[in-house]
Parts: C-alpha cells; structure tokens; sequence
C-alpha cells in the first residue's frame, strides 16, 4: 500500500503528467509493433517510464515508482541489446495496461493506492519470461510477421 500524499497540487498535476507519460510509453509500444527494435522508440520508452518512477518516488507513490523501475529494468538491456521482439510486446502491453489501471486507482485526495503486489509480480516475470524468448539468436526466432 501506497504511503498517504499530502494534499495539494502536486498529486493532481502528478496524475496529469503519469497519464500523459504513460500515453506516451503506448505510443511508443505501438512504434514497436510497427518496426521491431526501434532504437528511438525503446529510448522513448525507458525515458518515459524512468520519468514516471522518479516523479512517483518524490511524491512517495511508492507502488507506482516500483512498478515503473521494475519495468523499466527489465526493458533497458532488451532494448539497448536490440532484443525487444514482437514476440514479447504483448506482455510489455500488459504491463503498460495493468499501469494505467494503477494511476486511475491514486486516490485524488489522498495519494493512497490499495493495491496488492500479486498482479504487478506475475506480469513483470511474464514479461522477464518474454524478453528472455525474445533473445534467442535470429535464427532461432519466428520470423517477424507483420
């Protein structure tokens, strides 16, 4: 469970950028379904999702900034070693979906997000599982069908 936020207006404008950001790390998914591995994609990606962690983090939402990281984490080598195939975008929606669904549940007055990790867990090592299948040498992968 997330710490409480004081009020004020830095969770309402935190809540207009998270969205704003993470319609922007759909947006780059959405790149990446197009042309695998887009260098400018990925980077857009990580920077969008390391933004929204780091912002979380000084508002103390504190489920929010680890689900971020974690995400974050795990796509940085996928995509700097050119390894972020088709194959695992689907769980990089997954996660992105079950993000959105967070930022709608912060409360807006308090900052407070009930949540139990569980959910957050199985998507980060279905994803984990994706990335690595994701990684076989060319050869050893399906080829891209678009």
């Amino acid at each position: 469970m997330d710490s409480c936020v004081p009020p004020g207006a830095e969770l309402p404008e935190f809540l207009r950028d998270a969205q704003r950001l993470l319609s922007q790390a759909q947006e780059c998914l959405l790149h990446l379904q197009l042309i695998d591995n887009d260098p400018d994609a990925c980077r857009c990606l990580n920077d969008t999702l390391t933004r929204l962690a780091k912002r979380a983090e000084q508002l103390g939402l504190d489920e929010v900034a680890h689900y971020s990281s974690a995400l974050h984490h795990l796509l940085a080598p996928a995509c700097g070693q050119r390894h972020l195939h088709s194959t695992a975008l689907p769980a990089v929606e997954a996660c992105l979906n079950l993000l959105d669904w967070q930022l709608e549940l912060i409360d807006a007055q308090t900052g407070q997000l009930n949540l139990d990790r569980s959910e957050q867990a199985v998507l980060l090592d279905d994803l984990a599982s994706a990335l690595q299948g994701s990684a076989r040498s060319p050869s050893e992968s399906p080829p891209n069908v678009q």
